[in-house]
């Protein structure tokens, strides 16, 4: 058995929605979780720079001696981790993979949206995947930067959330696609403002769920936790405020998490 703990990064809060996803279907593993919170978001960055913020992320968890990564960012997993992957000894997971093998499983019509940052958008790894699985496929990608600022402030359900939708999606919903990958792990927390608006005939896919049940098939005996975890299994930190992360992170996970997190410096990583 093992007995280290698997790493989960994100740009700030979002990857917390896989971590919840690790958690139910993992309840013996500890997590290790870093948001780089000071320097959110990152699709709106350069994919040099994200590759670099990408390799101290990962520098930063492997401190900590983890036995996987998770990279738990839709921008970092489509923009970075095609480049970086070989860089390290330990397994490392994007989540565009995951969400790519249930897109093309559940879609009936071969027509699948895909939302991200712009960064993410921008890479063209989604479509560049489904293609790879069928190459009928059709694809329709729409980026959403306005997404995350808005699910870091709260936002999850509100006029303006209903209106940034409304921009972002309608031409996806007119072309007719019956499945929608959300490309960014912030993304779940708006699904049921984005549901309305698609529609109850489109199926919405979320990354964190999707790669949770990746991790299934992953870990093996020889790698699970299978240990009675103690009172500090799960850890927190960020590159920026605690008390913010605290409380959207608690809604998150829907759990408490005060007193659990602690901010670093990432840039000594």
């Amino acid at each position: 058995m093992d007995n280290r703990s698997i790493g989960v990064f994100d740009s700030g809060l979002g990857g917390l929605t896989a971590a919840k996803e690790i958690m139910k279907l993992f309840p013996n593993e500890s997590i290790v979780y870093f948001g780089d919170t000071g320097r959110v978001p990152y699709g709106t960055r350069s994919k040099d720079t994200i590759i670099k913020y990408t390799h101290g992320d990962i520098r930063f968890l492997l401190s900590h001696n983890v036995k996987m990564i998770v990279i738990a960012c839709g921008t970092a997993s489509s923009a970075a981790l095609p480049h970086i992957r070989e860089d390290y000894d330990v397994p490392i997971y994007g989540v565009v993979d995951a969400a790519v093998y249930e897109a093309v499983r559940v879609t009936k019509n071969k027509k699948i949206g895909i939302i991200g940052t712009s960064a993410t958008i921008r890479s063209g790894a989604y479509t560049k995947y489904i293609k790879e699985y069928d190459s009928r496929m059709q694809t329709f990608e729409h980026a959403c930067p306005l997404f995350v600022p808005l699910v870091e402030n709260g936002h999850f359900d509100t006029k303006v959330t209903e209106l940034l939708i409304e921009e972002y999606l309608s031409d996806i919903r007119d072309a007719g696609v019956d499945t929608l990958i959300l490309g960014c792990t912030h993304y779940p927390l708006l699904a049921g403002a984005i549901s309305r608006f698609m529609g109850s005939d489109v199926t919405l896919i979320s990354p964190g769920g999707e790669v949770a049940k990746f991790l299934r098939k992953k870990l093996t005996d020889e790698l699970r936790h299978d240990d009675i975890p103690d009172k500090n299994q799960y850890k927190f930190f960020v590159s920026d405020s605690i008390e913010q992360f605290e409380e959207l992170g608690s809604i998150f996970l829907e759990k408490t998490i005060d007193g659990q997190v602690s901010k670093i410096d990432i840039e000594k990583y």
